[in-house]
């Protein structure tokens, strides 16, 4: 073999060499970018989720202080304000719980938002006290705690994605 040929050679092996390494440096790249951003819409998806029931804890609790209000002869004028400005953030949030959420997830929320509109309506009732306000919201947010849970991989050992 000539000199000229060894030479040849020897860059071929090298630019294969380059090659592979920069073929298995880009998918290893490529997976970490894939990991982290599941991990930031998880993070994203936890955040809503949370702000999603605690809206919805903040409606029922201001339902309940305007029955309790009713039942007590006092003017239910301020947690019903308060009930309305939670409604109108729920409303909102919800919108992004829909598009981050898995379908599990969603469909859970819809039933939550029943709910909701269902102590809602008994709230704004004028004669409507603390016992007229049983809705069965807690099944309901039972189940989206579940489905939520599902959609977030908690409780796994692993995670398949």
């Amino acid at each position: 073999m000539s000199a000229t040929a060894t030479q040849i050679l020897t860059l071929v092996g090298v630019l294969i060499g380059a090659l592979t390494s920069y073929f298995a440096t880009a998918s290893v790249e490529r997976a970490k970018f894939r990991r982290e951003m599941t991990t930031r819409w998880d993070e994203r998806k936890l955040e809503t989720y949370i702000e999603y029931v605690t809206c919805i804890k903040e409606i029922s609790r201001a339902a309940r202080d305007a029955g309790r209000a009713r039942d007590e002869g006092r003017d239910p004028a301020e947690a019903l304000w308060a009930m309305e400005a939670s409604e109108n953030k729920r409303s909102v949030l919800f919108e992004t719980f829909v598009l981050l959420s898995h379908d599990a997830a969603a469909t859970a929320a819809h039933a939550v938002n029943r709910r909701t509109w269902e102590l809602l309506r008994a709230a704004r009732e004028p004669g409507n006290g603390t016992a007229q306000l049983d809705i069965p919201l807690v099944e309901a947010l039972n189940g989206l705690h579940e489905a939520a849970r599902s959609d977030l991989a908690i409780g796994r050992a692993g995670r398949a994605r």
